[in-house]
Protein backbone atom coordinates (compact mmCIF):
# COMPACT_ATOMS: atom_id res chain seq x y z
CA UNK A 1 0.00 0.00 0.00
CA UNK A 2 1.38 3.20 -1.11
CA UNK A 3 1.45 6.55 0.95
CA UNK A 4 -0.47 8.74 -2.05
CA UNK A 5 -3.21 6.48 -1.55
CA UNK A 6 -3.96 7.94 2.37
CA UNK A 7 -4.92 11.58 0.99
CA UNK A 8 -8.49 11.33 0.95
CA UNK A 9 -9.03 7.87 0.60
CA UNK A 10 -12.13 5.58 1.49
CA UNK A 11 -11.06 2.99 3.61
CA UNK A 12 -13.37 0.25 3.26
CA UNK A 13 -13.69 -2.20 6.59
CA UNK A 14 -15.75 -5.13 6.32
CA UNK A 15 -15.40 -8.64 5.97
CA UNK A 16 -17.82 -9.84 3.08
CA UNK A 17 -15.44 -9.70 -0.02
CA UNK A 18 -18.24 -9.06 -1.95
CA UNK A 19 -19.18 -5.89 -0.54
CA UNK A 20 -15.78 -4.79 -0.05
CA UNK A 21 -15.05 -5.56 -3.89
CA UNK A 22 -18.18 -3.99 -4.99
CA UNK A 23 -17.66 -0.87 -2.86
CA UNK A 24 -13.82 -0.47 -4.21
CA UNK A 25 -14.97 -0.74 -7.49
CA UNK A 26 -18.01 2.07 -6.88
CA UNK A 27 -15.82 4.80 -5.44
CA UNK A 28 -13.09 4.41 -8.01
CA UNK A 29 -15.57 4.74 -10.88
CA UNK A 30 -15.97 8.00 -8.96
CA UNK A 31 -12.19 8.80 -8.67
CA UNK A 32 -11.52 7.96 -4.94
CA UNK A 33 -8.62 6.21 -4.40
CA UNK A 34 -9.72 2.85 -1.87
CA UNK A 35 -7.82 0.56 0.36
CA UNK A 36 -9.52 -1.97 1.84
CA UNK A 37 -9.20 -4.63 4.94
CA UNK A 38 -11.03 -7.65 5.80
CA UNK A 39 -11.53 -7.05 9.48
CA UNK A 40 -10.98 -4.00 12.66
CA UNK A 41 -8.23 -5.82 13.75
CA UNK A 42 -5.97 -5.41 10.43
CA UNK A 43 -7.31 -1.67 9.95
CA UNK A 44 -5.89 -0.32 13.23
CA UNK A 45 -2.14 -2.26 12.99
CA UNK A 46 -2.03 -0.22 9.56
CA UNK A 47 -3.56 3.36 10.06
CA UNK A 48 -1.19 6.04 10.57
CA UNK A 49 -1.34 9.76 11.69
CA UNK A 50 -1.52 11.39 8.60
CA UNK A 51 -3.68 9.23 6.50
CA UNK A 52 -6.51 11.59 5.44
CA UNK A 53 -10.42 10.60 4.07
CA UNK A 54 -12.83 8.30 5.48
CA UNK A 55 -13.53 4.63 7.31
CA UNK A 56 -16.49 2.81 5.95
CA UNK A 57 -17.02 0.43 8.29
CA UNK A 58 -19.23 -2.69 8.71
CA UNK A 59 -20.80 -3.26 12.13
CA UNK A 60 -21.03 -7.18 12.36
CA UNK A 61 -17.55 -8.22 11.88
CA UNK A 62 -15.25 -11.61 13.29
CA UNK A 63 -13.28 -10.06 16.03
CA UNK A 64 -13.84 -6.45 16.83
CA UNK A 65 -16.96 -5.24 15.67
CA UNK A 66 -17.28 -1.72 13.32
CA UNK A 67 -18.10 -0.34 16.24
CA UNK A 68 -15.61 -0.56 19.00
CA UNK A 69 -12.92 0.02 15.97
CA UNK A 70 -14.79 3.51 15.74
CA UNK A 71 -14.58 3.92 19.67
CA UNK A 72 -10.92 3.33 19.06
CA UNK A 73 -10.93 5.77 16.17
CA UNK A 74 -12.27 8.32 17.91
CA UNK A 75 -9.31 8.37 19.95
CA UNK A 76 -6.54 8.19 17.21
CA UNK A 77 -4.29 10.78 15.82
CA UNK A 78 -5.44 10.50 12.69
CA UNK A 79 -9.28 11.64 13.63
CA UNK A 80 -11.06 9.55 10.38
CA UNK A 81 -14.45 9.74 10.17
CA UNK A 82 -16.36 6.88 10.24
CA UNK A 83 -19.46 5.70 7.79
CA UNK A 84 -21.16 2.72 9.69
CA UNK A 85 -22.66 0.34 7.82
CA UNK A 86 -25.12 -2.57 8.63
CA UNK A 87 -27.63 -5.36 7.80
CA UNK A 88 -28.85 -5.40 10.88
CA UNK A 89 -29.61 -1.63 11.89
CA UNK A 90 -31.39 -0.76 15.46
CA UNK A 91 -31.28 2.00 17.52
CA UNK A 92 -29.25 1.30 20.01
CA UNK A 93 -26.69 0.43 17.60
CA UNK A 94 -27.32 4.14 15.78
CA UNK A 95 -27.05 5.97 19.16
CA UNK A 96 -23.63 4.52 19.84
CA UNK A 97 -22.35 5.08 16.51
CA UNK A 98 -23.54 8.93 16.41
CA UNK A 99 -22.27 9.05 20.52
CA UNK A 100 -19.14 8.90 18.74
CA UNK A 101 -19.49 10.93 15.82
CA UNK A 102 -20.46 8.64 12.80
CA UNK A 103 -21.07 10.74 9.74
CA UNK A 104 -23.59 8.49 8.19
CA UNK A 105 -25.66 5.34 9.56
CA UNK A 106 -26.18 3.40 6.43
CA UNK A 107 -28.70 0.02 6.39
CA UNK A 108 -27.90 -2.81 3.46
CA UNK A 109 -28.38 -2.71 1.32
CA UNK A 110 -27.92 1.12 0.85
CA UNK A 111 -28.35 3.77 -1.71
CA UNK A 112 -25.51 4.45 -3.06
CA UNK A 113 -25.90 7.72 -3.98
CA UNK A 114 -26.54 8.57 0.14
CA UNK A 115 -23.50 6.84 0.29
CA UNK A 116 -21.35 8.81 -1.68
CA UNK A 117 -22.88 12.04 -0.59
CA UNK A 118 -21.93 11.04 2.98
CA UNK A 119 -18.29 10.39 1.64
CA UNK A 120 -18.00 13.45 -0.58
CA UNK A 121 -19.30 15.61 2.82
CA UNK A 122 -16.44 13.78 5.20
CA UNK A 123 -13.72 15.01 2.24
CA UNK A 124 -14.94 17.99 2.35
CA UNK A 125 -13.23 18.62 6.00
CA UNK A 126 -15.92 17.01 8.05
CA UNK A 127 -14.62 17.48 11.84
CA UNK A 128 -15.71 21.24 11.32
CA UNK A 129 -19.55 20.10 10.30
CA UNK A 130 -19.47 17.76 12.62
CA UNK A 131 -18.54 20.42 15.36
CA UNK A 132 -20.64 22.56 14.74
CA UNK A 133 -23.51 20.11 14.21
CA UNK A 134 -22.93 18.71 17.62
CA UNK A 135 -24.16 22.10 18.95
CA UNK A 136 -27.33 22.11 16.61
CA UNK A 137 -30.68 22.41 19.17
CA UNK A 138 -34.05 20.77 18.15
CA UNK A 139 -35.80 22.98 16.71
CA UNK A 140 -38.08 24.54 19.26
CA UNK A 141 -41.40 24.06 16.66
CA UNK A 142 -41.56 20.61 17.97
CA UNK A 143 -45.00 20.09 20.10
CA UNK A 144 -44.80 18.75 23.28
CA UNK A 145 -46.18 15.76 22.21
CA UNK A 146 -44.00 15.24 19.58
CA UNK A 147 -40.45 15.39 22.18
CA UNK A 148 -41.92 12.95 23.83
CA UNK A 149 -42.83 10.43 21.14
CA UNK A 150 -39.20 11.20 19.98
CA UNK A 151 -37.58 10.54 23.36
CA UNK A 152 -39.29 7.13 23.28
CA UNK A 153 -38.62 6.39 19.93
CA UNK A 154 -34.85 7.29 20.75
CA UNK A 155 -34.87 4.77 23.26
CA UNK A 156 -36.01 1.73 20.88
CA UNK A 157 -39.45 1.43 21.71
CA UNK A 158 -42.04 0.79 19.23
CA UNK A 159 -45.34 2.72 17.77
CA UNK A 160 -47.45 0.10 20.24
CA UNK A 161 -45.50 0.32 23.48
CA UNK A 162 -45.35 4.03 22.42
CA UNK A 163 -48.88 4.40 22.02
CA UNK A 164 -48.99 2.48 25.65
CA UNK A 165 -47.46 4.89 27.60
CA UNK A 166 -48.76 8.23 26.16
CA UNK A 167 -52.38 6.81 26.14
CA UNK A 168 -52.60 6.91 22.38
CA UNK A 169 -53.05 5.22 19.50
CA UNK A 170 -50.30 3.33 17.47
CA UNK A 171 -51.89 5.03 14.61
CA UNK A 172 -51.26 8.61 15.95
CA UNK A 173 -48.14 7.96 17.22
CA UNK A 174 -47.09 7.22 13.92
CA UNK A 175 -48.65 10.65 12.74
CA UNK A 176 -46.30 12.49 15.75
CA UNK A 177 -43.79 10.42 14.69
CA UNK A 178 -44.08 11.49 10.33
CA UNK A 179 -44.35 15.57 11.61
CA UNK A 180 -41.50 15.19 13.80
CA UNK A 181 -39.12 13.89 11.47
CA UNK A 182 -40.37 16.13 8.80
CA UNK A 183 -39.94 18.91 11.05
CA UNK A 184 -36.17 17.78 11.57
CA UNK A 185 -35.34 16.93 8.11
CA UNK A 186 -34.79 13.41 9.13
CA UNK A 187 -34.64 10.54 6.07
CA UNK A 188 -35.11 7.72 8.62
CA UNK A 189 -34.81 6.72 12.34
CA UNK A 190 -30.92 6.78 12.12
CA UNK A 191 -31.16 10.24 11.51
CA UNK A 192 -33.24 11.06 14.03
CA UNK A 193 -30.90 9.49 16.89
CA UNK A 194 -28.01 11.76 15.61
CA UNK A 195 -30.56 14.66 15.71
CA UNK A 196 -31.50 14.04 19.21
CA UNK A 197 -28.06 13.35 20.20
CA UNK A 198 -26.85 16.74 18.72
CA UNK A 199 -29.69 18.45 20.41
CA UNK A 200 -28.42 16.76 23.91
CA UNK A 201 -24.81 17.69 23.59
CA UNK A 202 -25.76 21.26 22.27
CA UNK A 203 -28.32 22.05 25.43
CA UNK A 204 -26.64 24.31 27.79
CA UNK A 205 -26.04 22.88 31.23
CA UNK A 206 -29.03 23.96 33.63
Amino acid sequence: MTTEVHRQTVFIVDDDPSIRDALALLFSLHGHPTAIFACAEDFLRAIEPGWRGVVIADIRMGGMSGLEMQEVLAQHPSRLPVIVITAHADIAAARQAFRFQAVDFLEKPFDHDQLLESVQRAMRGLPEAREAMGTRPVPTTLSAREREVMALVIDGIDNRGIGERLGISPRTVEVHKSRLMTKLGARNLAELVRIAQAGQQGRSPA
